[in-house]
């Protein structure tokens, strides 16, 4: 499985930006794809996972009712959406893949096998 991240950009706080993993190879319904990040200094943490079937979602509490995770089978993406950023999301963020999960997204980063490189999104105040 190959994992490519875009989308990250500078915005001011307020603003919104969309982020997408595009995904490549062998890939099932219970198949995982999250998005984590990590900012200067602190741990990798979980923003927002969903299964490949698009039957399940998980938010991280900081950013539930401002992030939108979706996944659209005709590009074979997951994407984003980051609406109302604030400087605290400041951050280099990941999207990562994990082939078989059970009934909850696990949302810690070690289970997770497949990364993508990076993407960079900073919010000024």
């Amino acid at each position: 499985v190959q994992l490519q991240a875009s989308g990250g950009g500078l915005v001011r706080a307020g603003g919104a930006l969309r982020l997408s993993c595009a995904v490549s190879g062998r890939t099932s319904s219970r198949s995982v794809v999250s998005w984590f990040r990590q900012a200067p200094g602190k741990e990798r943490e979980f923003v927002a996972g969903i299964f490949w079937s698009g039957l399940q979602t998980s938010y991280a509490d900081s950013v539930k009712d401002r992030f939108t995770i979706s996944r659209d089978s005709a590009k074979n993406t997951v994407d984003v959406q980051m609406n109302n950023l604030k400087p605290e999301d400041t951050a280099v963020y990941y999207c990562a893949a994990d082939l078989a999960q059970g009934r909850n997204i696990i949302r810690n980063w070690r289970s997770y096998n497949y990364w993508g490189q990076g993407t960079e999104v900073t919010v000024s105040s």
